[in-house]
């Protein structure tokens, strides 16, 4: 394939060119380098090397922003001789804003932190014992204002911020989110596209993890699309995106792991907050209240939504049965109105000065309905030979419950161990009544579906960490997950005026579905003196599963995986990290891809699930450029994916319903990936930002459909792909801050078709009252007529258009208000459970 060779070709080319020009020039006129995360870090002049006091003993602490009591990264620290104020040793500290400087010899010595944005710390008078160390505990550092390029630039969180490992978009700083759900916040997030329905993908693949504060939730492996509408928009602080994960993180989610950090408190004493917003689609309500006293911390908490939306769907289909061409012409004009919320209650209780207990409980829910009334013409060989009219009341109702227990026990910097533990519970109702009604609009019938499921999981895991020297870490760990998923099913039929019973025609059924995993892995970080860093490691899992359906048990082998990644990165030039990475990553099917139940809701366009899925296995590369070139940070990266035993949708004319087509999954396809992703941030003026990026890959998918014959036959589709998003924030005197944001989808490659793309944008405006209590502000979304969706399939057997028209157009005022007496107190560091291993909602490619 010529053209994309010369597509790779161009693109490191310009990797190249981009990080031999950058260039990053600190205040005052000192060298910067890279610090292997994409940002700038202090380095001695050339040819310098620093003296060391020797020794046996040790300092250490954390680093922490004294304003927002959060880790200060990669800040360096001085150690300078008290008397003649020489410098003896250095360190820069890690990602958690911790530092360790060993082997320092007895005398007294004068500590300075500095970091960009912040003023610099200095600490006199550690007087060093002879074999004995000094834990300096927390080291505040206050946001200082410093030039940079002739701009000003605070040291206030970015929007968009990279790490070492992945993407992080700080959402508390979006003025237009506030009202949504997270679905409207992940739709702004860089490599992240989300439809109508909030299905989420990441580069171009649905197969993803998505967790909460680093825990999985059943919810999540139910739907991910569910989940999302679960969370308000007002409760997210940022969202993280990893797209190669380390051996650390589990197996699962071929495209990578998207975690979502929902706000916490890190204040004493006693507050409240209230968020909430009125507007014409939706409408939210949020309150949060702390309490800290002594080694206790206390927070309890609720946020819900309400929306009410209206939308038109039409769908036109061509279908092959029986000889006989069959054409389908379908309108429903769409009611949907929903509540959502999540509530949480958490403790936190000091053991020690280096042992922490943290405990929560999470309770989420989802009630979803949507009134939908059906037109329906089938035409066969052109002729008009039915109409149908069908009213369809679906309710989607789900509630989940998260409890978790964890312990860290901290020996010194670098060196942990931790026990974690989580019980999660989700029901779900996903049930619909329909009316069948006559061309006079007469009720001529009834019919019922009830379907049920439960979805559990019981989560142990210990992991521990230790460094060895200054530039090498150790990390390995276990980890047993026990779930359980059973759906029961039942359709039920009545007439007019008559009682319910069960339709013979759709006997009831159930899944019973236990899935045991158990797992190790093991991870090594070691650093170079000419700056490269390596992180390799290696997973191993073995899942174990029993399951059975009203007729029979079904019969899916246990597997073993071993999972390999590799993680290398080198800072290049003054401001730039060039990052080369691979892994292996395995996909489970979810329980929408599970459940047996056929969804009848729509008779001319069924879905069920197949339960005897097994997972697919992708292997992923990918290589980034991140660098800093005057006043404009850019991140540049190329990937390839490649996956078999692809879980593909299969779309197929029903044998028994006429002008109708089922959709399922099987593991039939092969899909193959790549692509490249631009982003870029620019400080226009100290107050004024720009951000956005390009996200563009070709995408070649290869399975199996029925053709012509009868027989199935090998089926391919490709094409390229293209997507982008643009977002300015302006802060103005007196508190006054304006955000815009516009984004778009090109059309998606599928197996049997095409989904065009889409657009959405907002407008935002809020003002801060004085010393930051509150705020008052007013969003737009899509005000110019709502949002469009177009999906083509098509096959030897049938042809299908469906249009989605929602009319999502939306104005909200905002307001928020925090009151208590609030005293800042380091932020407590707990390792939670992360299951990254089941398929959520969406569809895939």
């Amino acid at each position: 394939m010529p053209t994309m060779k010369n597509l790779f070709s161009l693109l490191f080319i310009l990797v190249l060119g981009a990080s031999a020009q950058a260039q990053f020039g600190p205040p005052g006129g000192g060298r910067q380098q890279g610090d292997g995360n994409g940002r700038p870090r202090t380095e001695t002049a050339p040819g310098f090397e620093m003296p060391t006091a020797k020794g046996n003993s040790k300092i250490s602490g954390y680093i922490v922003d004294s304003a927002m009591t959060q880790a200060v990264e990669y800040a360096t620290v001085a150690l300078l001789d008290k008397a003649t104020q020489k410098p003896m040793d250095g360190t820069i500290a890690d990602d958690k804003g911790k530092f360790s400087l060993t082997k320092v010899a007895e005398g007294e010595y004068t500590l300075v932190f500095r970091f960009i944005g912040y003023s610099p710390k200095t600490i006199d008078g550690i007087k060093v014992e002879k074999g004995k160390d000094i834990d300096l505990g927390v080291v505040k550092m206050s946001v200082n204002t410093v030039m940079l390029d002739a701009v000003t630039v605070t040291g206030e969180k970015s929007l968009i911020e990279e790490k070492v490992d992945r993407l992080v978009y700080n959402a508390e700083k979006d003025l237009t989110s506030k009202g949504g759900d997270a679905a409207d916040v992940l739709r702004k997030v860089p490599m992240l596209s989300v439809d109508f329905d909030g299905n989420v993908q990441l580069r171009g693949t649905s197969n993803i993890r998505v967790l909460i504060n680093n825990k999985p939730s059943t919810i999540i492996a139910s739907s991910i699309a569910d989940a999302l509408k679960m969370i308000p928009a007002d409760l997210i602080q940022s969202v993280e995106v990893i797209t190669s994960p380390s051996a650390k993180y589990d197996a699962e989610g071929t495209g990578g792991i998207i975690n979502i950090i929902t706000k916490k408190s890190s204040i004493k004493g006693l507050t409240l907050s209230l968020d909430t917003g009125v507007g014409l689609r939706g409408s939210n309500l949020g309150l949060n209240g702390s309490l800290r006293t002594g080694k206790l911390g206390v927070t309890l908490g609720g946020h819900g939504r309400a929306f009410y939306n209206k939308a038109l769907v039409t769908l036109d289909q061509n279908t092959v049965q029986n000889g006989d061409n069959i054409l389908t012409k379908q309108s429903a004009d769409a009611f949907d109105n929903g509540l959502f919320g999540r509530y949480n209650i958490g403790f936190d209780y000091d053991l020690g000065q280096k042992q922490y207990l943290a405990a929560g409980v999470n309770f989420g829910t989802r009630n979803f309905s949507r009134n939908q009334d059906y037109t329906t013409n089938i035409f066969t060989n052109d002729a008009l030979t039915s109409t149908k009219y069908r009213n369809v009341d679906s309710r989607d109702f789900s509630n989940s419950v998260d409890m978790n227990l964890d312990y860290v026990r901290i020996f010194k910097p670098g060196q942990e161990w931790s026990i974690s533990t989580l019980y999660s519970v989700s029901n779900l109702t996903n049930n619909f009544n329909a009316d069948l009604l006559s061309s006079a609009q007469e009720l001529t019938g009834r019919q019922k579906n009830l379907n049920g499921n439960v979805n559990k999981e019981i989560t142990l895991q210990t992991d521990y960490m230790q460094p060895i020297g200054k530039k090498q870490q150790i990390e390995f760990g276990v980890k047993g997950i026990f779930r359980e998923v059973n759906s029961d099913f039942e359709y039920q039929l009545a007439g007019p005026t008559g009682v319910f019973s069960t339709d013979a025609r759709n006997p009831a059924g159930l899944l019973n579905y236990n899935q045991n995993i158990g797992a190790g892995y093991l991870s090594y970080t070691f650093a170079t003196a000419n700056k490269y860093t390596f992180k390799l490691g290696s997973r191993f899992e073995h899942t174990m599963i029993d399951a059975n359906d009203q007729n029979s048990e079904i019969n899916i082998p246990a597997y073993s995986n071993l999972v390999p990644s590799v993680n290398i990165s080198k800072a290049v030039g003054k401001a730039s990290t060039l990052k080369l990475a691979y892994n292996k990553r395995i996909q489970r099917p979810g329980l929408q891809q599970l459940n047996p139940n056929f969804n009848l809701a729509n008779l001319q366009n069924i879905n069920i699930g197949n339960s005897s899925l097994k997972p697919e296995l992708t292997d992923n590369v990918e290589l980034s450029l991140s660098t800093s070139i005057k006043k404009t940070y850019l991140n540049m990266s190329l990937f390839s994916r490649s996956t078999s035993n692809a879980i593909t949708r299969i779309t197929t004319p029903s044998d028994s319903l006429i002008g109708a087509v089922v959709t399922t999954y099987q593991n039939i396809g092969r899909e193959q990936t790549v692509g490249a992703n631009v982003f870029g941030n620019f400080y226009i003026t100290s107050k004024w930002t720009l951000n956005g990026g390009v996200d563009f890959y070709y995408n070649y998918l290869e399975g199996m459909q029925v053709g012509l014959t009868g027989v199935s036959e090998t089926v391919s589709n490709s094409g390229f792909v293209i997507g982008g998003r643009m977002q300015s924030q302006i802060q103005l005197p007196n508190g006054w801050g304006i955000q815009a944001f516009g984004g778009f989808r090109g059309n998606r490659v599928q197996l049997q078709g095409t989904q065009r793309g889409m657009g959405m944008y907002s407008l935002g405006v809020r003002k801060d009252f004085p010393n930051k209590k509150g705020s008052i502000g007013l969003a737009a979304d899509n005000f110019f007529g709502g949002m469009r969706m177009v999906s083509t399939l098509n096959s030897p057997l049938f042809n299908q258009v469906s249009v989605n028209n929602i009319y999502n157009q939306n104005v909200k005022l905002t307001f928020s208000y925090k009151i208590g007496k609030m005293a800042l107190v380091e932020k407590k560091r707990t390792r939670g459970v992360k299951n990254d291993d089941v398929m959520g909602g969406g569809e895939n490619n």
